[in-house]
């Protein structure tokens, strides 16, 4: 699959946020990656569905990547899926059940995605690759913006790349934390297909251009995997 990056929204400028994520999709952004965060399983508190359905009032089309950092998560999934997000993804110790939260993004016309935070293992995979659609794996702590990129996670991202390529499902393989342009590349390399990105490209002067250095260093590291 072509590799997508996804602009966080976390470190845009929310007095003005429907034109911060009408210039990243201008500049060649791929996918809106909406945080969302509880102060209860993270330590922070941002937003909610009625954000995300005003960007789709405010006419933003391109696929929109929810990636939901609150627990219980099965009572918010409906409201993010009428609000109009494409992708839902959510931690697995924030549930109780999960397997039935996956059927429940589903259920609801939504992609269902599966994240790991630096510590937690991958044998929820086992269970449940074959009924993911996304596998986000956490490169920096989650709970807030502006993290150093954890090196652990690229010995992450090669063997849930295996799993991917063994399944022979088109499984999206997203990375979140500390990508940069200098570091995409060696992201790429490890089996990345698609990557979070938000200080690096909103703390940006050029969104464009930033965005077309990473996609090309992304691009050269995939074609040489």
């Amino acid at each position: 699959m072509a590799p997508w990056i996804a602009p966080s929204i976390l470190s845009a400028d929310f007095a003005r946020l429907g034109d911060e994520v009408n210039a990243v999709i201008a500049a060649g952004a791929d996918v809106v990656h909406f945080d969302v965060m509880d102060n209860h399983y993270v330590p922070n508190l941002t937003i909610g569905p009625l954000v995300c359905e005003a960007l789709r009032k405010h006419g933003v089309t391109a696929p929109i990547d929810v990636h939901l950092m609150v627990k219980p998560v099965d009572r918010i999934i409906p409201d993010f899926a009428s609000a109009g997000a494409t992708y839902i993804s959510f931690h697995p110790e924030a549930t109780e059940h999960v397997d039935r939260t996956i059927e429940l993004i589903r259920e609801h016309g939504c992609k269902p995605g599966l994240v790991f935070n630096p510590a937690t293992p991958l044998d929820w995979l086992d269970h449940t690759l074959h009924k993911l659609d996304l596998v986000l794996i956490m490169s920096v702590n989650p709970g807030f913006g502006g993290q150093k990129f954890i090196p652990g996670a690229l010995d992450k991202l090669r063997t849930v790349r295996r799993l991917i390529d063994a399944s022979g499902r088109p499984i999206r393989l997203e990375v979140d934390g500390g990508v940069k342009v200098d570091n995409i590349a060696e992201i790429a390399r490890a089996g990345a297909d698609m990557f979070v990105a938000g200080s690096a490209i909103f703390g940006a002067t050029d969104y464009r251009a930033t965005i077309d250095a990473m996609r090309a260093a992304m691009r050269a590291a995939i074609g040489a995997r």
